[in-house]
């Protein structure tokens, strides 16, 4: 039998509401695994524990939220070839294309690394003297979101 899947909420490994067959789309036989599906229940207590931790994620300097996502596209680029693997066998895409993907999600890693050491903040032209216009973006905050299935990575 395949492997089991659990949801990671609150640092703990389990099941979700249900469990869901994957299997390899170009080998239908290839049994990948089940996969926990989370219910309303799970997603209401992910995105608390994710709230929950965010000021200490804000409390945190912006040299060291960059830091952390680079090592953390570093790490996903050591192990371009293995996820990649494992990603064409869950979406039937060709090796290349799905170790493409993985390398793509390492650059999104890079980008938002190089985002968080960005100055906040536009400034923009007044129409009165001698005033000056500033624009500052602020996060949103903690978000559910469905990933599109075919590039669950990137």
């Amino acid at each position: 039998m395949s492997d089991t899947h659990c949801n990671l909420i609150a640092g703990r490994w389990r099941p979700g509401a249900h469990a869901r067959e994957n299997r390899n789309p170009s080998d239908p036989s290839d049994l990948i695994g089940l996969y926990a599906c989370a219910g309303i229940e799970d997603v209401a207590e992910a995105a608390e524990a994710a709230a929950a931790a965010l000021p200490a994620w804000q409390a945190q300097g912006t040299q060291a939220r960059a830091d952390l996502l680079d090592r953390i596209a570093a790490a996903i680029d050591t192990r371009a070839v293995e996820i990649g693997t494992m990603l064409a066998r869950e979406e039937g895409k060709i090796l290349p294309e799905a170790i493409g993907e993985t390398r793509r999600a390492a650059q999104i890693f890079r980008f938002y690394a190089g985002e968080a050491l960005r100055i906040p903040g536009e400034a923009l032209a007044s129409t009165r003297p001698g005033v000056e216009v500033t624009v500052t973006r602020e996060p949103l905050g903690v978000v559910a979101v469905i990933a599109p299935w075919n590039f669950p990575i990137a």
